[in-house]
């Protein structure tokens, strides 16, 4: 018996919907490529200190993670602001533990093992908890949404 092939009809839509996925496709691997050495949830947190100081000039100073096993991991941050006044301050963010098992993939990231979206967040002394945690992480992801957008834009220019 000889086989039939089937070919999908070939239509502006659906040429569109091919070329505008490969496009997002693209831009959002050329977007994650930009830092491939930061982790998720550190770039998180450095969103969420951003959008709580109010600035997108921060000089990051230090960068501290620690993954004490099966307990919540800990991202430390410290900054010295790149205005005119020259504000410094720290934060943490706590990331809890998430994994079921044990992989080779936590041994090669052992970030890997937690959430990637903090459940306490401490900013120059203050916690965030509740709703103003909520809220921050909203701000953060519609930045970095704005972001990949404006990358695409950029891609799709050149």
């Amino acid at each position: 018996m000889k086989q039939r092939k089937v070919r999908l009809k070939q239509t502006p839509i659906r040429r569109l919907a091919v070329v505008l996925g490969g496009i997002l496709i693209g831009c959002g691997l050329l977007a994650s490529c930009a830092d491939p050495g930061e982790d998720v949830r550190v770039r998180l947190c450095k969103d969420l200190v951003a959008g709580q100081v109010g600035t997108d000039r921060l000089d990051w100073t230090r960068v501290d993670t620690k993954t004490p096993g099966y307990q919540d991991a800990i991202v430390s941050l410290r900054w010295a602001s790149a205005d005119a006044e020259g504000n410094s301050g720290s934060a943490t963010c706590v990331y809890p533990y998430n994994a079921v098992d044990d992989t080779a993939q936590q041994l090669a990231d052992p970030l890997s093992a937690y959430a990637t979206s903090p459940s306490r967040v401490v900013i120059n002394g203050e916690t965030l908890s509740g709703r103003a945690l909520a809220n921050a992480v909203a701000q953060a992801m519609q930045r970095q949404g704005r972001e990949l957008i404006d990358a695409a834009r950029q891609a799709v220019g050149q």
